[in-house]
């Protein structure tokens, strides 16, 4: 098959890749997105070597389930050993001994062909287009705070970040509080959000420093969790979405002497983020920016690290 491979130093494409082992389902990938923990991995995050890509859509070529045969698919990226105390709990996303789709000891989706379980596996609805689909996984992400958070709806919530992650965050968290804003560093995304009623900014006013109940941290660099600590409220709380692939300490005082608390915030569930793209209740198309062929994979993520880019797809 073809593939784009990634060789812990620079990423090649291979046209003649082997085929995912037998014993799992196998997926033709349909489309392919890149994400910014893609580019954290080809700056070193992980030290993985492989085939990048964890959000995807596909249409299932084989699988012990033939009712899935056929049939448009999207994946959960954990695939626990079933065997730890952490999967017999349901918690393979936190299995010691996991592999993770594009991240983690498991080849990923810019490829033509992939391999997950059958019960990562989670059909598609024909409302939901391939591209929408493709969003699935980080939309999921998103839901994921507000299992983690009870969320009320006098909060004022900041969300630090305009990216394609911290936008659906916004919409998420725009659900339940009816007081959201995004400080972000670039007009041409922040524009998207202000249909959904969401206020945006610019910069940190005197009048944002500690007003906030909850921030959302999803910039992916160290002067975004200084920004995030600076609005924060005391005794408010912080959810970190972003992996953050810099070496430089952290400034962790502010947390103690204000009392804040720290939520890790990782994958989510998929049943939500499906529900909500196939209702409507959160929109991902103004994010859509463009589709290169899997064999231009390095124009395209040239293209994804440019800062004005949201969403860009490889197909192959």
């Amino acid at each position: 098959m073809h593939a784009a491979f990634f060789d812990g130093k620079e990423i090649k494409y291979d046209d003649n890749y082997p085929d995912p082992k037998p014993g799992e389902s196998l997926v033709r990938v349909s489309l392919a997105g890149i994400c910014g923990t893609d580019l954290e991995i080809l700056d070193g995050y992980m030290a993985y070597i492989g085939v990048l890509g964890h959000e995807f859509v596909g249409v299932v070529e084989q699988s012990q389930n033939r009712d899935l045969v056929g049939k448009r698919v999207v994946g959960e990226i954990n695939a626990g050993c079933k065997k730890c105390d952490s999967c017999k709990k349901g918690m393979q996303r936190h299995c010691p001994n996991r592999t993770v789709l594009g991240i983690l000891k498991r080849d990923g989706a810019f490829a033509q062909l992939l391999s997950l379980p059958e019960e990562n596996l989670h059909l598609i609805p024909e409302n939901i287009s391939d591209e929408q689909a493709v969003f699935v996984e980080p939309l999921a992400a998103a839901f994921e705070i507000k299992e983690q958070v009870s969320l009320e709806n006098n909060w004022k919530v900041a969300v630090v970040g305009d990216g394609r992650l911290a936008q659906m965050i916004c919409q998420v968290i725009k659900l339940t509080c009816t007081n959201v804003t995004c400080f972000g560093r670039h007009k041409s995304k922040l524009t998207h959000l202000e249909k959904f009623d969401i206020t945006t900014k610019i910069g940190i006013e005197s009048s944002d420093e500690q007003s906030y109940d909850l921030v959302v941290e999803a910039t992916g660099s160290n002067s975004g969790f200084r920004d995030t600590m600076k609005i924060v409220r005391p005794r408010g709380i912080v959810i970190l979405k972003s992996t953050i692939a810099s070496r430089e300490n952290l400034d962790l005082t502010p947390t103690v002497v204000n009392e804040i608390t720290l939520v890790g915030s990782r994958c989510g569930l998929f049943k939500p983020a499906i529900d909500a793209l196939a209702t409507g209740i959160v929109s991902v198309d103004s994010m859509i920016d463009s589709t290169f062929p899997l064999e231009k994979f390095s124009q395209a993520i040239e293209h994804a690290k440019k800062p004005d880019t949201l969403k860009v797809f490889l197909k192959p």
